[in-house]
């Protein structure tokens, strides 16, 4: 199972692949992929693999994926709280709903 996860990953430009024991039970690990490849393997959990992927991003200056565009808006707006005030019509709403 963990082989056909990781065999997939080529398709996608970033990724948090996620490995579950074999019972399918909580977590084990995370790794980070990068344009297919495993760039950080041995993450630990995955808010570690979260939070370094949003490090790698900036670091390498990397463009959000378009298909991920307002996924990637939102934790940098309103999970990591960075450029909040800029935000998109759709975060806005996001935003003014989670407060509510």
């Amino acid at each position: 199972m963990q082989e056909d996860s990781r065999s997939d990953a080529t398709k996608h430009v970033l990724k948090i692949l996620v490995v579950h024991g074999a019972n399918g039970e909580d977590p084990v690990d995370a790794a980070l992929l990068l344009e297919g490849k495993e760039m950080m393997p041995g993450c630990g959990s995955t808010a570690k693999a979260c939070t370094l992927l949003m490090g790698l991003i900036y670091a390498l200056n990397l463009a959000y994926p378009p298909t991920l565009r307002y996924t990637f808006e939102v934790f940098q707006k309103l999970f990591l709280g960075l450029d909040g005030i800029k935000l998109t019509p759709k975060v806005q709403v996001l935003k003014l709903n989670l407060l509510s």
